[in-house]
């Protein structure tokens, strides 16, 4: 009976090792805060990661292992994307690990949209006045 118990517990032990993995241990990314600005205030600033705010304002994102990026957006603006980079310092004995973000804080200068152009009405050639008939010259008497 000992041997079907400790045979049992093994069983179990085993199958609780094969679902185990080494990325259990890995820490999730670091947050990283990121200052957003825009002229005019105002405009929702969306990441490429997730995040979104209303300018001027700041948004913590998972700092990603390459860049990513922030889309301006306001009514009666034309929208723009900025890039952001994300430099990584891994530190060493005396200093802990660092992340950066580039450039901070992100700006974007919004411009009006231009106003539609007004459709101009095609031009018709002018019509050339028929020549009136011109009496004919009395004949020689």
């Amino acid at each position: 009976m000992r041997r079907v118990i400790a045979i049992a517990v093994a069983g179990m032990v085993l199958a609780g090792c094969s679902s185990f993995s080494l990325d259990s241990f890995k820490s999730a990314p670091p947050l990283v805060p990121v200052a957003l600005e825009s002229a005019p205030p105002g405009a929702e600033a969306t990441t490429s990661l997730g995040p979104a705010c209303k300018t001027p304002c700041s948004v913590q994102v998972p700092a990603p292992d390459a860049g990513f990026s922030v889309t301006f957006a306001m009514a009666k603006f034309e929208p723009v994307t900025v890039p952001i980079q994300v430099i990584r310092n891994p530190g060493d004995f005396a200093s802990p690990p660092t992340t950066i973000i580039e450039p901070s804080p992100v700006f974007a200068e919004l411009r009006p949209v231009a106003p539609p152009a007004k459709a101009r009405k095609p031009m018709r050639p002018k019509k050339k006045p028929k020549a009136a008939a011109a009496p004919a010259p009395a004949a020689p008497r």
